[in-house]
């Protein structure tokens, strides 16, 4: 087992498993390897009190943003982002994603658009895709230099002055409130994204299965069970 490896199965189990048990598995890999791990956050329990939004819902609570948290928001539900990715989205010519993982040609079936790349949990780099509109409006914020932010005490070079981790999350659950009086958190919308995918995909005559081994990919996981976590 690599590092690489072990990260990313930390990653998918994130998805599943509380904290102390993805702890206990992290501890006993680093045993293994006799290299230290970053620590991956769980996040079934967020998974547990979150639902989706509707693509209606999503579109009140981004014209209750700022015009700067507002496309964070149409991008995270566009591509089904973590808060924190939205702080790390480049070109792929750029940056391309990770050469350790074998991904599946079938990814983004039915959608059109241009591919950027965002860096996920575990360090994975995925490809994802944002509609044309949403692509011009991300590249008129394209800053001059990159420049280094900080979310949750994790560093990080910027390349677009748009908005993102727990500043924007915040904004968004504020937004919701005053909206839908409700919030189901910024997490929701990779809930509406994955459900949108599979309903996208199972139309196009993918079976069950296979679109949930596609969707986990999209969402920047490899063990397809994961995306039932997100189906609630």
């Amino acid at each position: 087992m690599s590092v690489e490896t072990a990260q990313q199965y930390l990653a998918d189990r994130a998805a599943t498993v509380s904290q102390k048990t993805l702890d206990l598995d992290r501890q006993a890999m680093q045993m293994h390897l006799g290299v230290r791990l970053d620590v991956v956050k769980s996040e079934r329990e967020t998974h547990l009190s979150t639902r989706s939004y509707t693509a209606a819902q999503v579109e009140r609570i981004a014209s209750a943003q700022s015009e700067r948290n507002s496309l964070a928001t149409r991008i995270a539900h566009c591509a089904g982002l973590r808060a924190h990715e939205l702080l790390t989205i480049r070109p792929t010519e750029e940056r391309p994603s990770s050469g350790h993982r074998e991904w599946s040609a079938e990814r983004f079936t039915g959608r059109e658009g241009e591919r950027y790349t965002v860096e996920g949990k575990g360090g994975l780099v995925r490809e994802v895709l944002l509609s044309m509109e949403l692509a011009q409006q991300l590249e008129a914020t394209r800053l001059d230099e990159p420049r280094e932010v900080t979310d949750r005490e994790v560093h990080y070079t910027q390349h677009y002055d748009l908005a993102g981790g727990q500043a924007w999350s915040q904004s968004f659950t504020a937004a919701s409130q005053r909206e839908l009086s409700f919030s189901n958190g910024a997490h929701g919308l990779r809930h509406s994204y994955a459900q949108e995918r599979m309903e996208e995909l199972q139309l196009r005559g993918v079976n069950y299965e296979e679109a949930k081994g596609i969707v986990a990919q999209e969402v920047g996981h490899f063990d397809k069970d994961t995306t039932e976590a997100y189906l609630r």
